[in-house]
């Protein structure tokens, strides 16, 4: 296994935001390694059946087939706030988070909401998916 280091969930984006909601939602979540033409370390996550197993890509801040049933799901929403920087214009969570967190796009900040609603405003993920510094 990886080792894990520990990030605000507010600077949570890309693969090691969708490593945190697979964990919010208790998924098995799974990295695979960079691949050809450098294909950076992404999130898979791992479904069970009664007869069968399959990996599939986990990325719900980029991908409404994702995102989006996660946002029914919750009962959750997104809202663009044309009064914040361009770089933070939408803020989003499930429907009975207190708090909701901003993010470029609705499915990102969503994502953050769900994360820090489920889990905490801190949380591990694996050191490879987060940008050196």
């Amino acid at each position: 296994m990886t080792d894990l280091i520990e990030v605000r969930v507010s600077n949570l984006s890309g693969e090691a935001l969708g490593w945190a909601v697979g964990k919010a939602e208790g998924l098995d979540v799974y990295l695979e390694p960079p691949g050809y033409n450098g294909v950076p370390w992404r999130v898979f996550a791992r479904h069970q059946g009664q007869a069968i197993e399959h990996a599939k890509r986990f990325n719900p801040w980029e991908d409404w087939a994702v995102g989006g049933p996660l946002i029914d799901k919750h009962q959750g929403g997104a809202k663009y706030c044309s009064d914040l920087d361009e770089a933070v214009c939408y803020s989003g969570g499930p429907a009975a988070a207190v708090v909701w967190l901003y993010g470029p796009n609705a499915l990102t900040a969503f994502c953050r909401g769900l994360v820090r609603y489920q889990l905490d405003y801190i949380v591990q993920v694996p050191k490879e998916l987060m940008p050196c510094s």
